[in-house]
């Protein structure tokens, strides 16, 4: 039985995942997010840094996380022409 207030981590990550959806990170970025034991831990790729700080927070602000690990990557650039 689950006692007020605590989730499951399938319910948390459902909420991370509606977090980070609504955030406009571009078709070059892919997030990931997992989760096990209430700890989250971010995966894939971004495109700049600016966009890691907002994926963390969005991730850390849904009830229940524990804490947040960030392995995002900064995707290379493409340079077309050469």
């Amino acid at each position: 039985m689950l006692r007020q207030g605590f989730r499951t981590d399938k319910a948390i990550l459902q909420k991370v995942n509606q977090h980070l959806g609504r955030m406009s990170f571009g078709s070059h970025c892919l997030v990931n997010a997992t989760i096990r034991d209430g700890r989250v831990t971010l995966s894939g790729n971004i495109q700049y840094e600016h966009q890691r700080r907002p994926a963390v927070k969005a991730a850390s602000s849904v009830e229940g996380v524990r804490g947040v690990l960030d392995q995002l990557k900064i995707s290379p650039r493409k340079v077309y022409g050469q």
